[in-house]
């Protein structure tokens, strides 16, 4: 048996590919960081820009001055002509603008369309680099690029927290095609009304919106309060609960990445059942089973937690069937047992 066990594990090149595989999720956070950061920089750098347009730094208030100075100094070794120059890089994860290449998220296309009733190819088209790297990756804004998962992760981090603090926190759980239904009601309601309905809802716009209001206009809105509320759902009713059930870009971007190519997958041979990979998984699939699905978002973090390095990325465009306990198990180690009906040692 010890010698069947050593055959499992993993040989060098395959450890040295997990390790690399672990390092994934720390690397996925601080792209989550660099996103929300620049959330945070694009007002700043706008108003900037908008003082340097006036030419009115004589008239500007004394914290107006350590704004334009600082920013100045940040963007000098960049650019020449701040005023235009920092048009290359505009909006929010919403909608923006890198050096002339324009993107949108998929949901921002989709909406647009209910809204205006038609199609707006210049438009659209910004959505399709977008869906092209979902149909790949799958979920991977949700898992990689969405300001609102950043901050969603630390509250579930506070959660856990109060959990061991003591506190009984909600953990229900509702059909996942709840979300759906939301998608498709916001975009019949957006094509009732003409207004993006969708955008009203949804974090990642939220949070764009909220820190420009907050930056740039000194105040916030209702879409501040509506995201609090969505984390207190998540803290209170269910662990993640906005983006599982509700959230209508999920929705969107699970059924583009339904058949994507790149996903996650469990190496029966090197598992040993120790389900920690379901536990740290925030929303609630089942890897220890090889139950992945549509759902999941690659955000490795499965990978990273996995005391054998059972799991790894796979090409295929569908979940490899459920293939039993992990063969370091003690379920497994108890089947020749069962079998044969003598102990294994």
């Amino acid at each position: 048996m010890d010698e069947a066990r050593g055959a499992a594990l993993p040989s060098l090149p395959r450890r040295q590919s997990a390790v690399f595989w672990r390092h994934l999720n720390k690397l996925r956070w601080v792209t989550l960081s660099v996103v929300l950061a620049m959330l945070v920089l694009l007002p700043f750098l706008h108003l900037y820009q908008t003082y340097v347009a006036a030419h009115a730094y004589d008239l500007l208030l004394p914290a107006e001055k350590r704004l334009y100075d600082a920013m100045e100094l940040l963007t000098a070794p960049f650019v020449n002509d701040p005023a235009e120059d920092l048009d290359a890089i505009k909006g929010t994860t919403w909608s923006a603008t890198f050096w002339n290449l324009r993107l949108s998220d998929p949901l921002a296309a989709v909406g647009q369309m209910a809204a205006g009733l038609g199609l707006h190819w210049p438009f659209i088209v910004t959505a399709l680099i977008p869906i092209a790297v979902t149909a790949v990756f799958g979920r991977i804004f949700c898992g990689w690029i969405c300001p609102a998962t950043l901050l969603y992760e630390l509250n579930s981090n506070f959660a856990a927290w109060l959990r061991w603090a003591g506190l009984d926190l909600g953990n229900r759980r509702f059909d996942l095609r709840l979300k759906y239904a939301v998608l498709a009601l916001g975009l019949v309601l957006s094509a009732a009304t003409g207004i993006v309905l969708v955008a009203t809802i949804y974090p990642p716009a939220i949070i764009g919106r909220e820190i420009y209001y907050v930056i740039a206009l000194s105040g916030f809105g209702a879409g501040t309060t509506f995201f609090l509320a969505t984390m207190l759902f998540d803290l209170l009713v269910a662990r993640r609960g906005f983006c599982r059930y509700l959230c209508p870009g999920g929705a969107l971007y699970a059924l583009l990445g339904r058949y994507r190519l790149v996903r996650i997958h469990r190496i029966v041979e090197s598992c040993n059942d120790c389900a920690k990979c379901n536990v740290v998984c925030e929303f609630g699939l089942d890897p220890m089973a090889d139950g992945f699905g549509q759902e999941c978002n690659n955000c490795t973090a499965c990978i990273a937690i996995c005391p054998t390095d059972a799991l790894t990325f796979t090409l295929r465009p569908t979940d490899i069937a459920a293939q039993g306990p992990g063969h370091l198990g003690r379920k497994h180690r108890r089947e020749p047992e069962a079998e044969h009906g003598g102990t294994v040692p």
